[in-house]
């Protein structure tokens, strides 16, 4: 295996005694090795979503559809081929933790309505996956069993009501499973405006709520203000997990933070990252550490991942830095991390990459005040 690459200096962006004296953050080192060279034809396109198995095995949700011209309509998939590349890579790839690809299925097929715009997958406790999708008409979630045969789906394209409607979605963002309670959250946020929960097994819907645990409220929020007052309704729900302890953690886009609820919907507390950045939001993904000490979120806008303590919610530490070389990030959108601390990032639009960080144990951040991001 080829040795890895140098380590992140890494600065946080923190208010004044918001970090605890003598914390320690996680440390992380960009691996270059992973993954291993995909078939050669292969197109990948921008990344909807990351998982991790019960197997430590790496799950890679990609985008065909916006795949440009010389990558899908005048290559190896012409009659006759105009070229040996390239072919769009099936929608879903699993990989082992060498990084070698072990799987690849998706697309559409009899008896379910693939979406128009592939974002979140998640792999639950009995292997089922689960997949959502963000395009105009895409309603609906999808289960299928670790080898893409179709188990069942909930919601319809085009069929969508807004946030009250317990039937169908509303351009769902990004899902998980609860396996203590056999549940499904889903972040419902490209036009509904909620987290909705959905038994696992049956998919009966079971509840739903908005930011603060209000009733959701579609209505037009209007551009995002960093000086007013925080909104009472989530701008776009962007992912949701649930931690071992029973809470709920939403990442709130567009309104640059993380919400904390109990499992009832209960709102528990929030917290803020670049509160002025404007473009494309602060607060895209979610992941936690193995011991859930800490909660990491990807910041798309500022193109970093986060470090969280979880408990307080408070910034520690940050990693990456915007570029298109190795290591680098370019608008970040997909996160997810394995039973090592390893942490995955998948990008979105033109850097279609995903990349594996190592965990490297913990150091002392260097804690570094920043200047908030300009509008």
């Amino acid at each position: 295996m080829a040795a890895l690459g140098v380590v992140w200096t890494v600065r946080a962006e923190v208010a004044p005694g918001q970090v605890q004296p003598n914390v320690q953050a996680p440390r992380f080192q960009y691996d270059p090795t992973f993954p291993q060279p995909l078939p050669a034809q292969w197109a990948i396109g921008a990344i909807g979503g990351m998982a991790v198995d019960s197997r430590d095995h790496i799950w890679v949700l990609h985008r065909p559809g916006p795949l440009r011209a010389n990558e899908r309509f005048a290559g190896a998939d012409d009659t006759p081929p105009k070229a040996e590349c390239c072919i769009p890579a099936p929608p879903v790839l699993e990989f082992d933790q060498e990084g070698k690809l072990v799987a690849s299925w998706g697309g559409p097929g009899p008896g379910y309505e693939w979406p128009q715009i592939e974002h979140g997958i998640f792999v639950d406790h009995n292997d089922n996956v689960w997949i959502a999708g963000s395009g105009d008409k895409d309603a609906q979630v999808l289960k299928f069993t670790r080898q893409g045969t179709f188990i069942a789906q909930f919601g319809h394209q085009g069929r969508s009501r807004g946030s009250a409607d317990t039937e169908n979605l509303g351009g769902p963002a990004n899902l998980t499973v609860d396996p203590a309670a056999n549940e499904l959250y889903v972040a419902d946020g490209y036009r509904n405006k909620r987290v909705i929960v959905l038994d696992a097994a049956t998919l009966a819907f079971k509840r739903l709520w908005g930011a603060y645990g209000n009733k959701p409220d579609d209505a037009d929020p209007g551009p995002f203000n960093p000086d007013a007052p925080p909104a009472q309704q989530f701008r776009l729900p962007h992912n949701v997990a649930v931690s071992r302890d029973g809470f709920v953690y939403v990442a709130d886009r567009p309104n640059n933070r993380i919400q904390v609820f109990r499992k009832d919907g209960t709102f528990v507390k929030e917290g803020f990252l670049a509160r002025r950045t404007l473009l494309a939001g602060a607060a895209s993904g979610l992941a936690f550490s193995p011991d859930q000490r800490f909660l990491y979120v990807i910041d798309g806008g500022n193109h970093h991942v986060w470090i969280l303590l979880r408990e307080t919610l408070a910034v520690v530490d940050r990693f990456g830095q915007q570029g298109i070389f190795g290591g680098s990030l370019n608008v970040p959108h997909a996160l997810a991390t394995d039973s090592r601390g390893n942490v995955y990032v998948g990008e979105n639009f033109d850097g279609r990459r995903f990349q594996r960080f190592v965990y490297k144990g913990m150091g002392a951040p260097i804690g570094r005040l920043l200047s908030p991001p300009r509008p």
